[in-house]
Formats: C-alpha cells, sequence, structure tokens
C-alpha cells in the first residue's frame, strides 16, 4: 500500500509539473544612459587664438590673430565644419604684418572618451587663404576637446596648410588654434 501511495504521489506530481506551462522571469533588463557629454545631431561654435608659422607667399615669417567657426556631427563620430582666421602675417624680410584671411572647411573624425569628458579628433579638408596673394590650399591636422560641462568645451588643435603655386607663391604653414567651443 505504501508503494502505490507513493507511486500515485509521485505521477501526480510530475504530471503537475508537466501542465504547469512555462516558467516567467521576473528579471527586467536595465540599459545604463549614455553619459557622454559629446552627441550625434550636435551643432558647435567655436572661437579661438590662431597662430601661424611657415611659408606664406614664398615668405617665411610667423602671424596671430583670431578664429570663428561652426561645425556640425551628424553621429558622435562624425562632422564638418568651416571656420575663419583673420590675423597679421610677419614676413621674415620685411617690417610690417600682412593681413591674412584663411578660410577652411573640413571633415572632422572624433572618438570620444566619455569617462575623462575628452574627445581627440582628426581633421581633413580645404580652403583659401587671402592677403597680398589669393591661393587655394589643403589641410590636414589634428586637436583634443575637453568638455567642462555638456555645451562648453576647451579646446586645442593645429593644421598644416599647404598648396599655392610657383606664379602665385608657395603655401606650407602650421595654423594652431586654442579656444572655446559651444554645443547646441
Amino acid at each position: 500500500m505504501k508503494k502505490t501511495l507513493s507511486l500515485i504521489a509521485l505521477v501526480l506530481a510530475s504530471t503537475s509539473l508537466s501542465f504547469a506551462g512555462q516558467v516567467v522571469s521576473s528579471k527586467k533588463v536595465v540599459v545604463a544612459a549614455d553619459e557622454s557629454r559629446f552627441r550625434a545631431n550636435e551643432w558647435q561654435v567655436d572661437t579661438s587664438v590662431v597662430g601661424a608659422g611657415g611659408k606664406y607667399n614664398s615668405q617665411n615669417g610667423g602671424g596671430v590673430g583670431g578664429n570663428l567657426g561652426v561645425n556640425y556631427f551628424f553621429t558622435k563620430f562624425i562632422g564638418v565644419g568651416l571656420d575663419d582666421s583673420i590675423g597679421g602675417f610677419w614676413p621674415s624680410n620685411k617690417s610690417g604684418p600682412e593681413a591674412v584671411d584663411s578660410l577652411q572647411a573640413n571633415l572632422l573624425l572624433r572618438y570620444p572618451i566619455s569617462t575623462w569628458n575628452l574627445a581627440p579628433y582628426l581633421m581633413v579638408g580645404g580652403g583659401a587663404s587671402w592677403g597680398t596673394a589669393s591661393q587655394g590650399d589643403g589641410n590636414v591636422g589634428g586637436g583634443v576637446e575637453y568638455r567642462v560641462t555638456p555645451s562648453i568645451g576647451l579646446f586645442a588643435d593645429c593644421r598644416w596648410l599647404y598648396g599655392g603655386s610657383s606664379s602665385v607663391g608657395q603655401l606650407s604653414y602650421a595654423l594652431p588654434r586654442v579656444g572655446l567651443r559651444f554645443a547646441f
């Protein structure tokens, strides 16, 4: 009799488990929010101090001026930018400065490091420089931006401008910038 009751209990227990249905878990998957201060679809406005050193209009020299720019990032990593540098260039063989304006358009590639609020970036593009000689140019460079807040950053970069012709004069100089960047 004990064996029969044990067998019936075992059969009832196994059949009740077979009709129990699917096991449902009450665990929820939580995805951490993106804490990066660098965003996709981000507009930026730059203001900076700009320097120059190298060869402009086939004359060696250096200079200093100001720069304004605007950038747009399609994704967190890829954007485009346009900036204008205006300043004075002092050729080594002349006593006074020459006014120079350099308008540049760039493709920007950045790699945000969210834990440090830092984004190193590369830029490549082209534009034109005006002064005693007007000439088209290409440029390549890189820099780094540190975001103090989600909307305010400090940046430093440098690019090498190259181009010109023998009739206009060779262009080969560095264009470093240090400034503030406002992101929207």
